[in-house]
């Protein structure tokens, strides 16, 4: 149970989650479009997730669309003991293309479907994926709290906000998570962290391992990784899981052997030097 090295947090107070978990947008074929190339690996990865102590899984409508939501029943239903996180609000196209799209009667309508292909008769964590600027907030996260009051959703995210739009969701509901690209090297959620942070509202960094020129071979991240006989990426997992206790990073693959290796990161334990040192090169580096 490795996955329990990286500490919990319970979202919205009593759901509680080992901290690093997995995100399952790779399980999706190029351009998070259609099947998987190898689709029974992809089971074999979320069951392998669990069996190393994974228990917070994230998804989405419109990976495939639909298509990981239909793997993770495969691979994991009835969730005993998983907490499995969706969301709605972009409308999928074709490959690549993400249309935010919350019109309330939309939103609705996906809930209901995630609920059929999870087969659950609630969803732990629905996020809003995207604001839509169309539509009121007030509509968007109203309809979510409606759906949450028909016992149809338990707690309620967001996705790709800014600490104004988190605050001004607070007003219409309780928000238990934030979900946001962060990294080491792109650091521009900075102040909606550490809004989260303060609030005890769990935060979600989506592209958690990203990590550009910081690894380098004679990179800072490289030379650490060594002294801990660890790889960059897992540096990267490690240093994310320091910086906040609300961190709940979603590292996702398509393969078991790098799933493995993800994990393993919450066996380390940086220093405090060895944080500051990482937190300064990326913040150069997102400079």
């Amino acid at each position: 149970m490795v996955a329990e090295k990286s500490g919990s947090f319970a979202l919205g107070g009593d759901l509680p989650v080992n901290r690093l978990g997995f995100g399952a947008m790779r399980l999706t074929g190029k351009g998070v479009w259609g099947p998987p190339a190898d689709r029974e690996e992809c089971v074999r990865v979320l069951r392998r997730a669990v069996e190393l102590g994974v228990n917070f899984i994230d998804t989405a409508d419109s990976y495939g669309p639909y298509v990981c939501e239909e793997i993770i029943h495969q691979a994991l239903h009835p969730y005993e003991g998983l907490v499995i996180a969706t969301k709605a609000g972009l409308l999928r196209t074709g490959p690549d293309i993400w249309v935010p799209l919350g019109n309330p009667s939309y939103l609705r309508q996906e809930c209901e479907m995630s609920l059929r292909r999870l087969g659950v008769e609630t969803i732990d964590l629905f996020q809003l994926h995207r604001i839509d600027r169309n539509y009121p907030l007030e509509d968007q996260v109203g309809e979510l709290v409606a759906l949450q009051a028909e016992g149809k959703i338990r707690h309620i995210g967001l996705s790709e906000i800014d600490v104004d739009q988190f605050n001004a969701a607070r007003e219409i509901a309780p928000i238990v998570s934030v979900q946001n690209m962060y990294n080491l090297a792109t650091r521009t959620a900075e102040p909606l962290l550490d809004a989260a942070s303060a609030a005890g509202v769990g935060f979600i960094p989506w592209f958690p391992l990203a990590s550009g020129p910081l690894a380098a071979p004679d990179g800072p991240l490289q030379k650490i990784a060594d002294a801990h006989h660890a790889t960059p990426s897992q540096l990267a997992l490690a240093w994310l899981l320091k910086r906040s206790q609300v961190m709940l990073p979603i590292p996702g693959t398509s393969r078991v052997a790098h799933l493995e290796e993800n994990v393993a990161a919450a066996e380390i334990t940086l220093t405090d030097d060895e944080f500051e040192a990482l937190s300064a090169a990326g913040a150069a580096q997102s400079d």
